[in-house]
Order: structure tokens, then C-alpha cells, then sequence
């Protein structure tokens, strides 16, 4: 073995198949040599368990947390960046941050470099028991080059190498310099085909750990972005690139790539044990909540990153529940945006495959609803799962949302807002007022039902997704539109199993629009929107910085209960669409720079060989 080092052995995940405890049976906490940590199969373990829980919540080079997307365990502003929620609180931001999300860590990959070494060497595992361990530190490995390139483009490619600096030495030996975005992505590719025979078939313990089918669901990933940087990109009028191609794709790889990602998709469908989730047909709503949301039997979720109480648990059911709810000091962190909430079909449309607008009248020209859900269980289900509409329960509790009375004055429709007319939940106008919802929508998805998880003792247990069964579909989909047609059967077929099992109509054939738009509520606040902009080169368009655009600007959708006794309109319901400038008073603006992360100063001084991204 290339030098010698030490690494704190400490458990941070839980990993096995029967639990933690049998996963790791020790936790030290102290610093122990290669040859104790190697010379022990359970402290062997405890390091891979190291490895799961720096790439689930991110390090810095200089070990300072970070986050590599949005996720509940995480930073809940990360959910604000985009067009699908707000916080109740007063934001004047008025660009996106480039580096927010950027990820470089060759700390952790030269850590992986060292275990792969360690357990090649090890006498304490059979061979049996080492190709397993190994395939898995290469997953994290091609996972943590994955989560790089797809903000920073191409980055150095070290394979297997543990690089040991003595003094005096030529350094610029192990100075390597970017790889292009293109031998990125096949790397990641390659390195996923290659060790999905090396990992178990079987599932695991809440999805908590890597196995065959996570290895072909990131290779079909990895080849979906690759194909869409090579066609979406080079459609730009100037496309983002460097001279090297660190940053930018040839047109001619598309198609091999699309052709790669419908492959791997369509053997984990083929093969996998996991399966669209629909164990509750009568209540589609609440399915779609259970199989992105609840672990007991799930054959949907792939991979997770796992919580278990006591020990480790999150804030985001603490931070998220509405405020008559509420099991702590907390509440009501996110509001979600008309924005996404429109974006979820009609059941009865005569435009499947399509968001629409809620038809709600003026206030001079009200349109009524006999219920304050009602223009909301007509929709897609997929929105119940996911958002908290007025007049959704909560276990049995109903989330009454309430902006104020509307009460109809010589003639004329007048509103009543403040708090003698509101719900405590809101949505309330004072931006000022925190804890209380700003647009008329709360977030269901990711809220944990287990007793006591929205407190600050307990914490919730609620799991991370980061691969769904579901993706595979629509993975399926998108690369069969690509390299097929709209019309074609594998195409129309694996996006309707996810519309199927949804609860919406089937398509009879299908557009890159519908691909945009089932991902989108499919996947909400799952972090893949963000990502699915920039590989498709939308971002700048959509999110534009316009005050004319409706992509750019913040919606809500407030309730008016009517209060107008002897009228036949006395107890309905009344929505009004609300501009949210109030509070976030700039539009989302996204501009080429952002499509990449910067490099550091401090990286490229370290290695001169590193070229800087576009805009840099």
C-alpha cells in the first residue's frame, strides 16, 4: 500500500440488510491505524459507512459541510432556489448562485483509493466478501464524480491512484489535468457497467446501501445527461464550451449516449425486483405519498439515504408542519408555489400530458367552489401527494387554509383579510409575520405521519430517495423519444406506466414537452429539476428575470371562504391568484454562468493544469 494513514472510524450510516447494529457492532471514535482498521472486518465496514455519509450531505476541502442538491436532511433554503416553493420569510435575492450546489471532493476519492487498496490487501475477508465492499466504494466513487461533472463539466480523472507527496518530489507528476465533460461521463459510465455484476441483486435494508440496480440506475443517468449536453447544448445559439471540450460535448455522441441511458433503464425494469408501487388504486394520492415517502414494504425506492431514530433523525417535518399542527416552536418553513402546483393535469383534460391554469374568475366576476379543495382533488393525485392544498388532511387532521372571508357588500364582492378572518395557518400578506404559509400551499411530500417526528427531541426519520423505479420509466421515455419518435411503443408505453399508476390519462403519443413536464411533477422537490434545466439548456430561458414571464415570478393561490348569509353562494369558496413580490420581490433570473460552477483560485493553484470554466 502506497504511504500509510489514519482515519477516524465512526459510524455515521445505517447500511446492512438486518439493521445498524449488525452492520457495525463497534463505534469507535478514536483514531486507528491502516492495520487495525483493515485487520477488523466490522471497522472495515464502518469506513464505507463513512464514505455513504460524506456523499449524502457533502464535504469541502476544507471538511466544512455542504449540501450536493436539496434534500430534507439538508439546508431547506435549497428548496427556494426554484420555481416550486418559497420561505415565510422576506427574500431579495435576485440571481442564482453558481457554486451553490458545486461539488469537488478528492479527498473522498482519494480516501476511496485507500480502502479499495486496503481491502485488496486485507486477511480478514474472503474473496467473496471483498468484491461486494469494492464495488461499492467504486459506486460512491462514480457517484461523487457524477455529482462533480454535472456542475463543474470535466474534472481530473485519478482512476485508482493514492498519491503520496514526499518532499522535493515532482509534484507536477501527480498533477492531473481535466478530463472533457464527454471522458467524464464514460468514465462514470464504464465504472457502473463494470461493477453492477460485483453488487448484490437483492434489495437491502430501506435502499440504504448500494446494490446492482443503484450501479445501472446511475450509469443510465449519467448516459441521459451526457446525450442532452451533446444535443441541448449545441442547439444554444453560442454553445458553452472550452477549447479543450472540459465544458461542452459533440453533437455526434448523442445518440450513443441516449442509446446507453435506454439500455441500463430498461434492464433495471427488466430485471430488478423493484416495481411501480400501487398498493392503493382507490386512493391514488395517497399512494403516490407512500411510495416516494413511507419505507415498511416499499418496491419503489432504490437507493436512500437512510435516517433511524434514535441516533439520527432530521428537522424537516419540525420546520415544514402547518402552523395549527405544529409539535414544536416551528412551522410553515416552505409555502409552495402556483407555479408547480398548476403544473399538475386535470384528470378529466382534454390536454393530457399538460399543466393548466385554475379557472378562479375576478373578484368582479367570482367563480365558486363548493368546497375548499375542490378545484384541487380534480387534478393529477400526484398533487396530493405532494403538496398540502387547502381543506388536505394531515393523519387524520384537516390543513385549513384560509386568506380571509369574502362577503358581498351592496352588490359587490368584497375581501376581509388580517387575523379575524384568516385560518393560523394563513396564507397571511405581512411579510414580516414568519411561521404562517405566504401561498396558499404547503408541502406534503417528505412530511414524516410517525408520532412526535416534527419535535426537536425526537426528529424525523423520514429516508432520502436519490433513485426511484420510477425514474427508470422515464428515463425509458426520453431516450426512446430521442432516438425513436414520439409515436413509438417503447416510448408511448414507459411513460404511461408512471401516468398509469399516477392516475391520469395515457398519451397516444409523446413530446419532449411532456418529458419535461411528467419529470417535473414526478420528481418534485426530489432534486431533480434543477438539473433537468441545465442539461436541457431551459434554465436561462425559463427562468429569465422577466416580470412578464410567469416562469420567472413567485404565484400563490389564496382561499376566501364566502361569508354571506341568505346568499346561494354562503359557505363556498373563492381562489385569487397573488403575486409573491411582496416577499420576493425579484424574479428568478438565471444567466449562462450558471450553467457551470467556478473553480476555485485555491484548486487551480494547487494544479495549473486545470483550465477555468466559461464565464470565469
Amino acid at each position: 500500500m502506497k504511504g500509510r494513514y489514519f482515519i477516524i472510524a465512526a459510524m455515521a450510516l445505517c447500511l446492512s440488510g438486518s439493521g445498524c447494529r449488525d452492520f457495525l457492532d463497534q463505534e469507535p471514535d478514536k483514531i486507528l491505524t491502516n492495520d487495525q482498521v483493515y485487520g477488523d472486518p466490522n471497522l472495515i465496514k464502518s469506513v464505507l459507512a463513512n464514505f455513504y455519509e460524506r456523499v449524502s450531505r457533502g464535504k469541502t476541502p476544507d471538511d466544512k459541510d455542504y449540501d450536493w442538491g436539496q434534500r430534507p436532511g439538508g439546508d431547506l433554503y435549497d428548496f427556494t432556489r426554484l420555481d416550486e416553493a418559497i420561505r415565510y420569510d422576506f427574500d431579495n435575492i435576485n440571481q442564482f448562485d453558481r457554486n451553490r450546489w458545486r461539488t469537488y471532493d478528492y479527498k473522498l476519492i482519494r480516501n476511496i483509493n485507500q480502502f479499495l487498496q486496503g481491502v485488496k490487501e486485507t486477511k480478514v475477508l474472503q474473496e467473496s466478501e471483498k468484491r461486494p465492499l469494492e464495488g461499492e466504494a467504486r459506486f460512491i466513487r462514480a457517484w461523487c464524480y457524477f455529482n462533480m461533472c454535472r456542475t463543474l463539466g470535466g474534472m481530473p480523472i485519478v482512476g485508482d491512484e493514492v498519491f503520496v507527496y514526499t518532499p522535493g518530489m515532482d509534484i507536477t507528476a501527480i498533477q492531473y489535468p481535466r478530463a472533457t465533460e464527454a471522458e467524464t461521463y464514460d468514465y462514470i459510465i464504464s465504472e457502473c457497467h463494470a461493477i453492477a455484476d460485483m453488487l448484490p441483486a437483492e434489495k437491502n435494508k430501506n435502499s440504504s446501501r448500494a446494490n446492482r440496480w443503484t450501479a445501472k440506475m446511475l450509469e443510465a443517468r449519467a448516459a441521459l445527461y451526457g446525450a442532452s449536453l451533446a444535443k441541448y447544448n449545441n442547439q444554444m445559439a453560442s454553445p458553452i464550451q472550452t477549447p479543450g471540450r472540459e465544458v461542452g460535448i459533440d453533437a455526434s455522441k448523442a445518440r450513443d449516449y441516449y442509446q446507453k441511458a435506454l439500455d441500463a433503464a430498461q434492464y433495471v425494469i427488466t430485471n430488478s425486483p423493484y416495481v411501480l408501487q400501487d398498493k392503493r388504486p382507490e386512493n391514488k394520492a395517497r399512494n403516490f405519498y407512500e411510495a416516494v415517502c413511507v419505507k415498511d414494504n416499499n418496491s419503489e425506492v432504490i437507493w436512500a439515504r437512510d435516517f433511524s431514530y434514535p441516533g439520527q433523525t432530521h428537522g424537516f417535518t419540525k420546520s415544514n408542519l402547518p402552523t395549527t399542527l405544529a409539535q414544536d416552536a416551528d412551522g410553515n418553513y416552505l409555502s409552495v408555489l402556483l407555479n408547480l402546483v398548476e403544473e399538475y393535469e386535470p384528470v378529466n383534460t382534454t390536454t393530457p400530458g399538460q399543466g393548466s391554469k385554475f379557472e378562479v374568475g375576478t373578484l368582479s366576476s367570482p367563480k365558486f367552489y363548493e368546497s375548499a379543495d375542490a378545484p384541487f382533488k380534480a387534478r393529477d393525485p400526484r398533487l396530493g401527494g405532494t403538496v398540502m392544498y387547502p381543506g388536505s388532511f394531515f393523519v387524520g387532521a384537516e390543513v385549513v387554509l384560509q386568506a380571509g372571508h369574502l362577503n358581498e357588500q351592496n352588490g359587490q364582492w368584497v375581501k376581509r383579510e388580517g387575523d379575524s378572518y384568516t385560518s393560523g395557518n394563513g396564507p397571511f400578506y405581512d411579510p414580516s409575520k414568519r411561521l404562517v404559509n405566504k401561498t396558499g400551499f404547503g408541502i406534503r411530500k417528505f412530511l414524516d405521519e410517525t408520532p412526535s417526528a416534527g419535535t426537536i427531541g425526537r426528529g424525523s426519520e423520514m429516508w432520502e430517495p436519490h433513485f426511484r423505479i420510477a425514474e427508470a420509466y422515464l428515463i425509458v421515455a426520453e431516450a426512446s423519444l430521442e432516438l425513436n419518435g414520439g409515436a413509438n411503443t417503447i416510448t408511448v408505453n414507459a411513460i404511461n406506466a408512471v401516468r398509469a399508476r399516477a392516475g391520469v390519462q395515457p398519451l397516444t403519443t409523446v413530446t419532449f414537452d411532456n418529458i419535461v413536464h411528467e419529470r417535473r411533477v414526478e420528481f418534485a422537490f426530489e432534486d431533480q429539476r434543477y438539473w433537468d434545466m441545465l442539461r436541457w439548456r431551459l434554465a436561462d430561458k425559463a427562468w429569465n428575470g422577466s416580470q412578464s414571464n410567469e416562469k420567472s415570478t413567485r404565484r400563490g393561490l389564496w382561499p376566501y371562504r364566502v361569508v354571506s348569509p341568505g346568499d346561494p353562494n354562503n359557505g363556498k369558496w373563492f381562489f385569487e391568484e397573488k403575486d409573491m413580490s411582496f416577499i420576493y420581490p425579484n424574479p428568478l433570473k438565471f444567466e449562462l454562468k450558471n450553467y457551470y460552477s467556478e473553480l476555485d483560485n485555491s484548486w487551480l493553484n494547487n494544479n495549473p493544469k486545470m483550465v477555468k470554466n466559461p464565464f470565469q
